[in-house]
């Protein structure tokens, strides 16, 4: 029988993973981000945890499908039209594969996510 996972708002900090985003996709900061990734199936396609990042702004291509439900902070997420999407502490929203803009954070934003990676995409 398979347990349940429960996605902690606190998860313990032997879980944590901390990085910095590729020079190449940094539009302005150079912003800390964490990452405690609590679940992952077998097929590593479909995993959810707890994400923060330190204000900045950087390019952003999504390849999976994301869940977000915001715990703290402000962001701002801009499509490539420039249509802005600004989000706080308990919004939740989903970002869909293919989606293509940026990624700002004004305020320290700390989020619950849930990603479905599909594999590649292919032309229809």
């Amino acid at each position: 029988m398979n347990a349940i996972t429960v996605l902690e708002s606190e998860p313990a900090d032997s879980m944590r993973e901390e990085s910095r985003l590729p020079q190449d996709k940094r539009i302005a900061g150079n912003p800390r981000q964490e990452t405690w990734n609590s679940y992952a199936d077998a097929s590593g396609r479909f995993f959810a945890g707890i994400w923060q990042s330190e204000p900045g702004k950087w390019r952003i291509r999504y390849t999976e499908e994301e869940y977000c439900h915001l715990l703290d902070g402000v962001s701002v997420i801009t499509d490539e039209q420039g249509r802005a999407l600004r989000v706080h502490a308990g919004d939740r929203f989903v970002i869909p594969r293919g989606f293509e803009g940026t990624w700002e954070v004004v305020e320290t934003t700390r989020k619950i996510y849930v990603i479905y990676d599909a594999g590649p995409q292919r032309d229809a």
